[in-house]
Order: C-alpha cells, then sequence, then structure tokens
C-alpha cells in the first residue's frame, strides 16, 4: 500500500509542476522596492586565483560608509569559505540613473602604496553584491564573451613598473517591471515586508532587480577640486579613457578619488530566471561523455560479475548440491580454489578495530554526500543561498554520526563476536575523521592567521565548531553504537579454523593488483572532479548537481563491481585475507584524486604563488581524498562482505 501511495505521488508531482510558469526553490524571498527607493550595494572579501586567500574589502584605502562599517549576518558555510560580506558606500535609487561622487582619500603612504600594488599584482577581484546578486564584468576575448563575477583592484601597465587603480565604477542594473491591475505588489526590500493596499496598485510599479553588471575604469582626477565635494554629490557622467596617461597611477602621497555612474535598464527576464546568467552550464557534452564513459566501465565490470556469478560460482554450487552425502565428502578432499579457504575466510582481519573506525565513518560521509547531493540537485542549495550547501554538509554530517556508531559497532560485533569494548570504538569512530581533519584545518589556520586573511577562521568559530561536534555527533555516535549492541548478531555461515591455512606464494604482491583496480572507479570521476575543483579553485559556480548525482550512483555501481571481482579473485587463489583488500580496491581511487589534484595544481592552477597557497591547496585536497577514500572504501567492503557472506552460505562443509 505504501508503495502504491509513492507511485501515485511520483506520477502526479510532473501534472503538478505542469501548468507553473516559474518555479524557485533557493536563495532568498522576491524583493519589489518601488521607484526612488534606496538599494545599499554590500561588499564581500577580495578574493584571487594566484595565492587564493581572501582579504577584507577594508584592508585597502576605499572610501567607508557615513555610518561606519557593519557586518552582515554569515552562516557557518559563509564564515568557513572566508566570506566576509560588509555595507558599502554605494547608493542606488531605484530607476535613476545617475552619476555619484564618494571620496578623496587622504595621501597614500608607503604601507598602502605597497598593499594596493601587491594585490593589484596578484590579480585580485573586488566582489560587490546587489540583492544578493554579485556583481558580474562582461570581457571579449579573441571575438568571445566572457563573463567573470568582480572585477580588478587594478591593472598593471605595460613597459612600465606602475599600476593603476580602479576609481570609476559604470553600474548597470537591469530591473524587471510589475505594473497595472491585477498585480499584487510585495515590497520586502532590504530591511522588512510591505504589502501595497488595493488603492494604490495602478498608481504605483515595483521593479525587481534581475541583473547586476559593471564595467571598471581608472580615471585620474583633480583631488584638489574633487574634495571641495560631499559624499553623493551629483557629478557629471565619465567615460573610461583609452589613453593609458589619463589612467589614476598607485604612488606615494596620491589622493585617490572615488566616483561611481549607475544606470537601470529595464529587462524582460523574470526574477527567477537571474541566475540563469551565473549558472550557465558549460561543457555540458564533456559530461554527457563522463556519464557514457562510466557505463561502458559499468557494463564490462558487470560482464566478469555476471560470469562470476552464473557460469563459475553457481555452476560449482549446482554440481556440489546435485552429489549425494558420500560423493560431497569425497570431493571436499578434491576441493580447489575459493573453496579452500572455507575455514579461514572469516577470521578476524588484522588492525580489525581501525577497518570498523573506517567503515563507519566512510557510512557517514556517504550518508552526508547522497542526501547533499540530491537536496542540491531538487535545488534548495543554490548557490544564491552563500554558504548553505557547507552548513547543510556540516549539519548532516554531526547528525548521522547515529549511523557511524551503528554500522561500526554492528561490524565489531561481527569481528568479536561480542560487544566488548564498543564504547571505546564508539568514541573513535567519532573522533577519527574528524580529528584528523580538525587537526589539518589548525595547520591550516595557523598560515591564514599570520597572513590576516578573511579565510581564516576565526577562534570563536573553532570552539563553536568543537562544542557542536561534541554535543551533536558524539552522542549520538554513541547512540548509533549502542543501537549497534542491541541490533541482531551477523552470523557467519561457516566456522573458522583454529589455526590459520597457508596462503601460496604468489609472482606478483596483491597490492599492486589492489592499487592498480582504483583506476576504474577514477575514470568514472575524475571529469566530474575537474569541474568541482575549478568551481573551488577558480571561484567559479558549479550547479550540475544532476550530473553529478548520476556520476556518484554510477561511481558507487563501479566501486561495489571492483571489489567484488578482486575479493573472488584473491579467494580463488586461496588468500583469505580479503577484508583490507576489499576496502582497497574501491578505497585506492582515492590516491589517484589526490595525484589528480596535484597535476590541476601544477598545469591549471601554475599562477597560484606563494608556499601559503600551496599548503592551503595541498591541505584541502588531502581532507578531500582522504574522504573520498573512506567512501568508497566503505561502499567496496561493504558490498564484499555481502559477497562473501552469500557465496559462503551456499555451501555446506564439515
Amino acid at each position: 500500500m505504501r508503495m502504491k501511495s509513492f507511485s501515485l505521488i511520483f506520477f502526479f508531482l510532473p501534472l503538478l509542476a505542469w501548468p507553473c510558469n516559474g518555479f524557485y526553490l533557493p536563495g532568498n524571498y522576491m524583493h519589489t522596492y518601488s521607484e526612488g527607493e534606496s538599494i545599499w550595494v554590500k561588499v564581500n572579501s577580495l578574493t584571487s586565483i594566484e595565492t587564493e586567500l581572501p582579504f577584507s574589502y577594508y584592508s585597502l584605502p576605499y572610501c567607508q560608509p557615513q555610518g561606519g562599517i557593519k557586518k552582515s549576518a554569515e552562516n557557518l558555510g559563509e564564515l568557513l569559505m572566508g566570506d566576509q560580506i560588509d555595507n558599502s558606500p554605494y547608493k542606488f535609487n531605484v530607476n535613476v540613473s545617475e552619476s555619484i561622487y564618494l571620496c578623496t582619500t587622504k595621501a597614500l603612504s608607503e604601507h598602502e602604496v605597497k598593499l594596493l600594488k601587491q594585490r593589484t599584482r596578484d590579480l585580485y577581484q573586488v566582489n560587490m553584491i546587489l540583492d544578493n546578486l554579485p556583481v558580474m564584468r562582461l570581457s571579449q576575448q579573441n571575438g568571445v564573451t566572457i563573463q567573470w563575477t568582480g572585477f580588478p583592484v587594478g591593472y598593471s601597465l605595460t613597459g612600465s613598473n606602475d599600476d593603476c587603480i580602479i576609481n570609476h565604477l559604470k553600474f548597470k542594473v537591469m530591473v524587471h517591471e510589475y505594473e497595472g491591475k491585477r498585480v499584487e505588489i510585495i515590497g520586502t526590500g532590504e530591511e522588512g515586508m510591505g504589502v501595497i493596499s488595493e488603492t494604490d496598485k495602478n498608481k504605483m510599479s515595483g521593479y525587481e532587480i534581475v541583473g547586476f553588471e559593471v564595467i571598471p575604469c581608472s580615471v585620474k582626477r583633480d583631488p584638489a577640486s574633487m574634495s571641495k565635494l560631499n559624499m553623493y554629490d551629483k557629478i557629471d557622467p565619465t567615460t573610461c579613457p583609452s589613453e593609458l596617461d589619463n589612467c589614476q597611477v598607485i604612488r606615494e602621497q596620491e589622493r585617490i578619488t572615488f566616483t561611481y555612474d549607475v544606470e537601470f535598464v529595464k529587462s524582460n527576464i523574470r526574477w527567477p530566471s537571474r541566475w540563469d546568467a551565473y549558472l550557465k552550464m558549460e561543457g555540458a557534452r564533456v559530461h554527457w561523455f563522463s556519464i557514457m564513459n562510466s557505463l561502458m566501465v559499468i557494463f564490462f565490470l558487470a560482464g566478469i560479475v555476471f560470469v562470476i556469478f552464473l557460469r563459475t560460482v553457481r555452476r560449482d554450487l549446482t554440481r556440489y548440491e546435485e552429489l549425494d552425502k558420500e560423493s560431497q565428502a569425497q570431493m571436499n578432499e578434491e576441493l580447489s580454489g575459493w573453496k579452500l579457504v572455507v575455514g579461514d575466510v572469516f577470521r578476524e582481519p588484522s588492525c580489525s578495530k581501525l577497518l570498523c573506525i573506517m567503515v563507519g565513518d566512510g557510512v557517514q560521509i556517504a550518508g552526508m554526500a547522497v542526501v547533499t547531493i540530491v537536496f542540491a540537485a531538487l535545488g534548495f542549495m543554490s548557490p544564491a543561498s552563500r554558504g548553505m550547501l557547507l552548513t547543510g554538509m556540516i549539519v548532516l554530517y554531526l547528525f548521522l554520526g547515529i549511523a557511524a556508531g551503528y554500522v561500526g559497532v554492528r561490524l565489531w560485533r561481527t569481528i568479536k563476536g561480542g560487544s566488548e569494548g564498543w564504547r571505546s570504538l564508539a568514541w573513535l569512530i567519532a573522533c577519527f575523521f574528524s580529528g584528523i581533519v580538525f587537526l589539518i584545518l589548525t595547520i591550516i589556520n595557523f598560515f591564514l592567521w599570520g597572513s590576516n586573511s578573511t579565510g581564516a577562521i576565526p577562534i570563536s568559530l573553532f570552539f563553536t565548531l568543537l562544542a557542536m561536534w561534541f554535543c551533536i555527533s558524539v552522542p549520538l555516535t554513541l547512540l548509533g553504537g549502542f543501537l549497534g549492541t542491541k541490533a541482531e548478531h551477523i552470523q557467519y555461515p561457516v566456522r573458522t579454523n583454529q589455526i590459520p591455512r597457508e596462503i601460496p606464494a604468489r609472482k606478483y604482491p596483491s597490492w599492486l593488483l589492489v592499487l592498480g583496480a582504483g583506476t576504474l572507479p577514477f575514470g568514472t570521476l575524475f571529469i566530474e572532479l575537474f569541474f568541482i575543483l575549478s568551481s573551488i579553485w577558480l571561484g567559479r559556480f558549479y550547479y550540475v548537481f544532476g550530473f553529478l548525482l548520476v556520476v556518484f550512483l554510477l561511481l558507487v555501481i563501479v566501486c561495489a563491481e571492483v571489489s567484488v571481482v578482486l575479493t573472488y579473485m584473491h579467494l580463488c587463489v586461496e588468500d583469505w585475507r580479503w577484508w583490507w583488500k576489499a576496502f582497497y580496491a574501491s578505497g585506492s581511487v582515492a590516491l589517484y584524486v589526490f595525484l589528480y589534484s596535484i597535476n590541476y595544481l601544477i598545469f591549471d592552477l601554475s599562477s597560484l604563488s606563494g608556499p601559503i597557497s600551496a599548503i592551503l591547496y595541498v591541505g584541502y585536497s588531502l581532507i578531500m581524498a582522504f574522504a573520498v577514500m573512506l567512501v568508497t572504501g566503505t561502499i567496496g567492503f561493504l558490498i564484499s562482505f555481502y559477497f562473501v557472506h552469500y557465496l559462503f552460505s551456499s555451501v555446506k562443509i564439515d
């Protein structure tokens, strides 16, 4: 009955969605502004693909707002990503195009000149936000229009040691207008919500911001005459100078004047579609190629598994079951291959506690990844909601500690035959992956603190994360472990001999085959990995979570098949130590993920400068590779355990 209800739900969902013109799950609510209403631009951290170290916008001598700098409320994900969103003096009046004077700085000191030049030559970008939309800059390269988020701090003059600062911004704000009868205008603005009354509907029109673009300029002005103006005084419109001699050079004792133009342009883009310009999916064919490539690998491995099960295992079992007891006894003496290790196949592996810990943590991370990708694919974690993706991952990880404790302790009971020591095991499961991540982040943080980067995690946030881990993850992991002790015991289908069987010598090390097996799951993953790394390190938006979900499911299938095939191969050569090999057969993909990350650093991030940037990159790559190893290794091990259990439960050998 329940399955029937779910079927009806999935049948009617497309019908419910059919008449809808637009549907927007993520981000914030729609803001509708009235004509002339003041809106303020916010500024985020300065970022650079040259250093990957974010810095505060006001670390440079920019104009400050009249009421002082006020930080916006930030979620956990934004803080961890190094975002620092502040207010700014840039103010627009809706649907009013004008040219505005901001301020003239004091004479630049030697330190400020050095800092501006360094930020300019490190290609730092200024990131601004209007109504939750990042500012976009368009440029032409070889006849192709390229979109960038943010604009440079400045630019270097060719053939000279001088640098120019961007001090004039030409903003273009695209708005979608709603007016006339039967249009209910709900204005949320920046402060709160207000509903326009029925009598005002025909008199007023509402504007929704659907685009935010900028053309950055460097304009040399006379500071003596400009400093007589007050902030927000109107000035004559400015054109960007084409001659380099007219740019504002960064030099000591120079006073810099900041101004801006704003132009409002009506657009047919509707509010639910305003993020489309940022989320344009490039390389769709490459994603499809990745999926087709993965399917080829899956079918190849599925063929091998099919041969193992139907032509070899089932044939042997059928022959065995057709014999009478006397013939079975005679056949037991003539056993060969995997049937010879029947008395050792479930012998306790070396470092069994570590195996249980890694499998438990792998289940926790895998559960977090699946739920996150599914929610992101459904649109609940859009880039419009900054930091929500990372915040959601952390919260899910904390609460999935119950699954980690349950699986780890239940596997421990299966291996040991009892629950003794489950509390210490549950504690280790809670501390293993989290502890390693905290250690790496702490080392990275010391370097970031020394650089005064906004990417450094504040001490208060460190203690907040520790409190969340200790108050949520640890108790839930212990609870999961307790439930694992109460769960039904997994019985081995065969008895284990007291004396271990000698493993025949092999011509080549078995670990060589295990490490080589990781190339197959990596072949499924590496194309999508390129887009993920580009999103993290090149500041590009990643929003093809539908493709990522498909690739993740294919990765799970490939890991399962690879691990089963290698486990069967080891059993056939009378190697009963399959536990760790099953884990690393698929978990070894992490080695190739880390090597690919280093390859990406050398060839795609070749402009990355400074040892701190390299330490930051390698540290985060280690965390990613370690998490991949735990997830893929756990998938391979659990499927192999089920395979071995099923295989030997079909054989009755005394």
